[in-house]
């Protein structure tokens, strides 16, 4: 069992920077795969990136050059950095940790999920 929580949604302008935290409790922790995923009002949930115990890692196109996964293993922690936010970016961002490959509906665990808005 893995129990994940995060931090650090906020409301910022366009072109900010914001980071995410998602501090995990449990085992196995540094054996499994860590990720976000984003859920816009009226929208499906959405991946944004992926990275395996191995450092693979993987982002969506519309997030790549700005966003960036890091992992402490630790202090089983793992951060989503946000640079040159836009307003496509409001969402609800969650954190997710499993076998890979992580995906909406297959995720084993999730944190509760945390408000990130970009105004213009």
């Amino acid at each position: 069992q893995l129990q994940l929580l995060e931090s650090g949604g906020g409301l910022v302008q366009v072109g900010d920077s914001l980071r995410l935290s998602c501090a995990a409790s449990g085992r196995h922790f540094r054996t499994y795969a860590v990720g976000w995923f984003r859920q816009a009002p009226g929208e499906e949930r959405k991946f944004v990136v992926q990275s395996t115990w191995r450092g693979e890692t993987r982002y969506a196109d519309s997030v790549k050059g700005r966003f960036a996964i890091s992992r402490d293993n630790a202090n089983s922690t793992f951060y989503l950095q946000m640079n040159s936010l836009k307003p496509e970016d409001t969402a609800v961002y969650y954190c997710a940790a499993g076998p890979p490959p992580l995906t909406a509906t297959q995720t084993r665990y999730w944190g509760q999920g945390t408000q990130v808005t970009v105004s213009s």
